[in-house]
């Protein structure tokens, strides 16, 4: 029993660190002082949520040309390390259901581990299937 008390110690501070550093890092400065320094230099002109928007719509059209710029051959890498970013999404859900105290972070972080979930094993089999397209076939 001194083993799991130790281990149950060591999982409590683990989580105690955990919860300090989600802490921090909601207060450290990143998009937010970014929206904010526009909304500043533009005399008030321009919405943080605004600029947050449109750093988002950017992403997207930059993600678009990026991944049709790939030539055919290296669409099963661009594939399996896409499913590895999905991968590092569900660290983020497993958090966000973990050290929420709120009921709606639980939630979304449940739905958002579900959807990545889905994202991840598709991927993956779609992944399998277009390299088996490449295998040679026997006589």
């Amino acid at each position: 029993m001194d083993a799991l008390q130790k281990a149950l110690d060591q999982l409590d501070q683990a989580t105690a660190a955990v919860r300090l550093a989600v802490q921090d890092l909601a207060t450290a400065p990143g998009a937010e002082a970014a929206g904010d320094a526009a909304h500043a230099l533009s005399g008030g002109a321009i919405d943080p949520f605004v600029f947050r928007f449109a750093i988002f719509v950017l992403a997207i059209f930059v993600g678009y040309y990026v991944v049709w710029s790939v030539t055919p051959a290296l669409h099963t890498p661009l594939m399996a390390v896409t499913n590895a970013i999905s991968s590092v999404i569900v660290v983020g859900a497993l958090l966000a259901v973990g050290i929420s105290a709120s009921g709606l972070a639980t939630g979304f972080g449940f739905v958002a581990l579900m959807l990545v979930s889905v994202n991840i094993f598709g991927g993956f089999l779609v992944t399998q299937r277009m390299l088996a397209m490449y295998k040679k076939k026997d006589k």
